[in-house]
């Protein structure tokens, strides 16, 4: 196998563990009453995958303008990854006492997020993408300067903004369609929403491409 065979092969691979550790998050997340501390503990799935180095969509796409073109099909590729990670964990989970709850919750989320109009799932995805491009990057800034305290609340409150917000994010939505056993119905809302995740993500690089000419 050549070099970018064995690349894209680690990078799916780290896209389906990203795509287990955010449905770990939506499912505590799913699971918690109270949705502060869920949108925390959620933040978990994030936190892991900027420490471990894992691959996940959201994370990555805001990246798009500071990349050559090839980088747009490691994006896409991600994203099938992320998308297959969530479909493994939701069936896993199907096979426990919790696959009942799950389902039922993930169902209330799913059916009020499709009954939205396509405008506002772009745009709901699109400050999701924001948020989510400011978390990677806060992680990067603060690995480089060795600064724990700071990474874990830069990582964190973004993601717990997004959730308590009620943005759209197209990574655990997906988990929560599985859940739901709403695919493939669902899926245009899913690309509808990675569609947002991809503008809300590069609207601050290509400012800063823009400002720095």
């Amino acid at each position: 196998m050549n070099k970018n065979g064995k690349k894209y092969i680690v990078l799916i691979l780290n896209a389906v563990l990203s795509g287990i550790m955010i449905s770990v998050g939506g499912t505590v997340y799913l699971m918690c009453e109270n949705k502060i501390i869920g949108s925390f503990l959620f933040s978990f799935g994030l936190f892991t995958i900027v420490q471990r180095g894992f691959a996940l969509y959201t994370g990555k796409v805001g990246y798009i303008p500071e990349n050559s073109p090839v980088y747009i099909i490691e994006t896409l590729v991600t994203l099938i990854g992320n998308v297959s990670g969530t479909a493994l964990a939701a069936i896993a989970l199907k096979q426990t006492k919790f696959s009942q709850i799950l389902r039922e919750k993930a169902e209330l989320s799913m059916t009020a997020k499709t009954s939205d109009t396509i405008a506002s799932q772009l745009i709901l995805g699109a400050f999701c993408g924001m948020l989510m491009y400011l978390a990677v990057d806060n992680a990067k800034e603060c690995q480089k300067k060795n600064s724990d305290t700071a990474l874990v609340f830069g990582v964190c409150l973004p993601v717990m903004i997004f959730i308590i917000c009620g943005f759209n994010h197209s990574i655990a939505d997906s988990f929560y369609m599985f859940s739901a056993e709403t695919f493939p119905t669902d899926m245009p809302y899913i690309l509808t929403v990675a569609a947002g995740n991809a503008m809300g993500g590069m609207i601050i690089p290509i400012i800063k491409k823009i400002t720095s000419i």
